[in-house]
């Protein structure tokens, strides 16, 4: 057994496993490598600590390094040494960021470089992903040398554990797009997808038509009960109640003599500097790459670097001394190696590992994995503003002396406050030593020698990153082609809420509609059966309506398009309004290719009713594209709410046109549209099984950061009844027999008045009187916005056309499971209007006194 897989007395998950009921299944040599924690995070309960890593607790620096380049090694023997000379190694930032790096080391003939959450001015990036899970989630790829990902050779990607797997997606899939490979390698410490994720990534490079392998040290599954989410808040904020554990029982699990006994207890011992004397030339680590010549001057001169740390330690003489050697954030290999080194030079019980930006719970338990934290400022005036930083199992740890190494750009007033980490750091050791290694400045190669990474950020966008768009099959079960989702994936967050909650809460004024999601409807076998029904009755008409609002879209188009011209010429981007306008913006898209051979860029957005438009969707748009190309797209006008917010929303951002283009606008509130006629159309009668799995979306304050996208849930689990793919496929199939139609409908919608009459709104006003529910926002217009007040918010009545037809069966039949009266009306202007319960409180009644069953 080696010293990685040693397991203690007590695993350091089981105070967690008890709790919450959360186990690890697979190789024996999981209770080893791993321990569990709690996170502080809204998106994931449960932290995996690794035992080998170096982050989280403190370890041997030979243990540490030997993981990583053992991986190398093999991925080294699974290349073969020419394929292995073509690589490039890719590192997650933060935490992997020295495993990435020890792993290249084992490579030995490849370049690496790490991701990193730091912008650096002058540097434009060559690629960036987002880690859903994550508690800071966008990530930038910034290589000193644009070309150093532009080679065909294999990728390696580095990360400590994986359990999704979406990171690695999103990672080669942005990649892929600007530098094509026909082989990947994923590495890591453990591998815990399931497997659904794991025949996800299967699917993922059948799809690329690239190999796709696979090297950990072991690997297996988390088993997570239901509810664990919601269990592991309680759990934190029942224990943060009660304050941090004591310092005195550290990780260690002892104390030396003459260290401090108490996390309060102030030791006034200042950091003593060593100077390093780091080589010149050599980066301070991988966020700008890091070759193999630059691996040749390093190892040179670690021996002479360690003995000047080895002088500086000012640590009893008798005994064997425990030292820990504590690195930085992204800083994790240069003190790693530090490590490595001081351990070959001086007779100590040497230990590494770095601090964080991730909040963990700490818990004085020897079956938990973080028994201590040091909290101190950020010191390294971060992108995303002050926050608090932090360092576990250090205090109470009996260590005599720590070495805190970090790079220059840290060395900030801020480290030196009498809050900052060196002051915290004195208080539970005697000797504390500072060494700085100097932040590598790059020095940009011409982008001309190189790929085009011309779309990098402006001034005012460095301040954070936008992540790349998500795209099936990692989000959504439509094609990656079909649409980039500009979103954040919280499909790991609780947010259902049941519908007469949902609908007290918003009325009341104590939530936004947008803040939680209704619990997704599952429709009954008669009601999958009508949609079916009505989708066959419906797709000619649909695709009709699919042509007409395309050729308007590009026989307005400012320069128009024509078969065969450069493929860089302006082209429409279709923006759609997620998600109602998703799969009608991938309908466009496909009518597009089908008639005119266009493959036009589709992406879906936020917006919310009362919020607004997600602002940095629209940055991201400017960044990749010319605002004047983009065209709005949704499914269809009510009574115009949208159309308004949207106007209102563009009015601080220049080049953008507010219009919308839509399937059907039975309200009259736009000028490019399919139809004015109020219809069924099938993709309204669903929720996300007809949207691509995904559910409305989200807005949060406590989810949705000023640098996030908005949120979507991904329901993988509902795979078995999702439609969407059918549904466009079904409509598509139509194209063909509607062309003459679409042809002649088009010519004859260029030359009428289709100046918008806002008919709609008006109604809405004049019902919302006579009903007795005085305001507007309770009044959905048009077979769309009923079916939705019928799937997601508490009905009181429907008002039906008299004479309408099939159009309505779906309707008639939700009503009728709800218990909502449908009444018939005359001299409407919608098919139908649905009418949300006004003034509701659970048990309450509506204006006729009536009460409305729940579902």
């Amino acid at each position: 057994m080696t010293k990685e897989e040693t397991v203690s007395v007590v695993w350091s998950g089981t105070w967690v496993a008890e709790r919450l009921g959360v186990g690890l299944a697979g190789d024996e040599r999981l209770s080893g490598l791993l321990g569990l924690a709690l996170r502080r995070n809204p998106k994931r309960a449960h932290l995996l600590v690794s035992n080998v890593l170096g982050k989280h607790v403190p370890q041997s620096p030979a243990v540490v390094y030997d993981a990583g380049y053992r991986l190398g090694r093999r991925v080294r023997d699974l290349l073969g040494d020419a394929e292995a000379a073509r690589a490039v190694v890719l590192g997650y930032a933060e935490t992997a960021t020295g495993l990435g790096h020890a792993v290249a080391d084992g490579l030995g003939l490849a370049p690496y470089l790490h991701s990193t959450r730091r912008p650096v001015e002058g540097v434009p990036r060559a690629g960036g992903f987002e880690e859903s899970h994550s508690h800071a989630t966008s990530h930038l790829l910034l290589p000193e040398n644009p070309r150093l990902l532009a080679g065909a050779g294999p990728l390696v990607l580095v990360d400590d554990e994986f359990s999704t797997g979406n990171t690695v997606l999103n990672t080669i899939r942005d990649l892929h797009e600007r530098y094509p490979r026909d082989r990947y390698v994923i590495v890591a410490l453990v591998d815990m997808r399931s497997e659904r994720d794991r025949s996800r990534l299967t699917e993922f490079a059948e799809e690329l038509g690239a190999r796709v392998d696979l090297v950990a040290l072991a690997s297996g599954t988390v088993k997570l009960p239901e509810g664990v989410l919601e269990k592991g808040r309680a759990l934190v904020a029942e224990h943060e109640a009660d304050g941090d554990p004591p310092a005195a029982a550290g990780a260690a699990g002892h104390m030396v003599p003459g260290a401090p006994e108490a996390a309060g207890q102030s030791v006034a011992h200042a950091a003593v500097r060593v100077e390093l004397d780091w080589p010149a030339d050599v980066p301070d680590g991988g966020r700008h790459g890091f070759t193999p010549d630059h691996r040749e001057q390093l190892e040179a001169a670690l021996p002479g670097m360690a003995a000047r740390l080895a002088e500086a330690l000012r640590v009893p003489a008798t005994t064997r001394p425990r030292v820990l050697v504590l690195g930085f954030e992204e800083l994790m290999y240069a003190p790693l190696r530090l490590a490595t080194a001081l351990e070959q030079v001086l007779d100590a019980d040497v230990r590494y590992s770095t601090t964080t930006r991730s909040p963990v719970l700490a818990v004085d338990d020897p079956g938990y994995a973080i028994r201590s934290r040091l909290v101190f400022p950020a010191h390294d005036d971060p992108a995303d503003g002050p926050g608090e930083r932090y360092a576990y199992n250090v205090a109470g740890a009996g260590f005599d002396a720590v070495v805190a190494v970090v790079d220059s750009a840290a060395d900030t007033p801020r480290l030196h406050a009498p809050d900052g980490l060196l002051a915290r750091l004195a208080e539970h050791t005697p000797h504390v030593v500072l060494a700085v290694v100097p932040s590598y400045v790059p020095e940009v190669s011409d982008a001309s020698d190189g790929p085009d990474v011309s779309d990098g950020p402006d001034e005012s966008e460095r301040a954070f990153m936008l992540p790349e768009p998500l795209r099936g099959p990692a989000f959504s079960s439509y094609a990656p082609e079909d649409v980039g989702w500009l979103l954040q994936d919280l499909s790991d967050v609780e947010l259902e809420a049941p519908t007469e909650e949902r609908e007290e809460a918003i009325q009341s004024g104590g939530a936004h509609y947008a803040e939680s999601l209704p619990v997704e409807y599952q429709p009954s076998a008669q009601y999958q059966e009508l949609f079916k029904a009505a989708l066959e009755t419906s797709a000619a008409r649909i695709a009709r309506a699919v042509g007409t609002v395309t050729e308007t879209v590009l026989a307005e188009f400012p320069q128009r398009l024509r078969r065969g011209r450069d493929a860089h010429e302006p082209r429409p981007v279709l923006v759609s309004l997620a998600r109602a306008g998703t799969p009608v913006g991938v309908l466009m898209r496909r009518w597009a290719q089908h008639r005119h051979g266009l493959d036009l860029p589709h992406y879906a957005v936020s917006i919310v009713r009362g919020r607004g438009i997600d602002t940095n969707a629209l940055r991201w748009l400017q960044e990749h594209h010319d605002p004047a190309d983009v065209v709005f797209v949704d499914g269809w006008t009510g009574k115009g709410a949208i159309t308004r917010e949207l106007a209102d929303a563009l009015k601080e951002f220049e080049g953008f046109d507010p219009e919308i283009a839509v399937l059907a606008d039975p309200g009259g509130c736009v000028r490019t549209y399919g139809t004015r006629e109020d219809f069924l159309i099938p993709s309204a009668c669903l929720n996300s099984t007809v949207s691509g799995l995904i559910s409305r979306t989200v807005l949060r304050a406590d989810l949705v950061g000023p640098h996030d996208f908005h949120g979507a849930k991904f329901y993988r689990e509902l795979a078995d009844s999702d439609v969407s793919q059918h549904f466009l496929d079904t409509v598509a199939a139509r194209f063909d027999e509607v062309l003459d139609a679409v042809d002649a409908e088009v010519k004859e919608l260029l030359s009428a008045d289709r100046a918008p009459t806002w008919e709609g709104w008006a109604a809405v006003e004049r019902i919302s009187e006579e009903y007795g529910i005085h305001d507007v926002n309770l009044v959905k217009p048009g077979v769309g916005e009923t079916t939705r007040v019928l799937l997601r918010r508490v009905p009181w009545k429907i008002l039906a056309k008299r004479g309408a037809g099939a159009d309505l069966l779906h309707v008639r039949l939700l009503a009728e499971q709800r218990g909502v009266p449908v009444e018939e009306v005359d001299e409407l202007p919608y098919t139908c209007v649905g009418l949300i319960h006004p003034r509701y409180t659970r048990g309450a009644t509506g204006a006729d006194g009536k009460a409305v069953s729940a579902l």
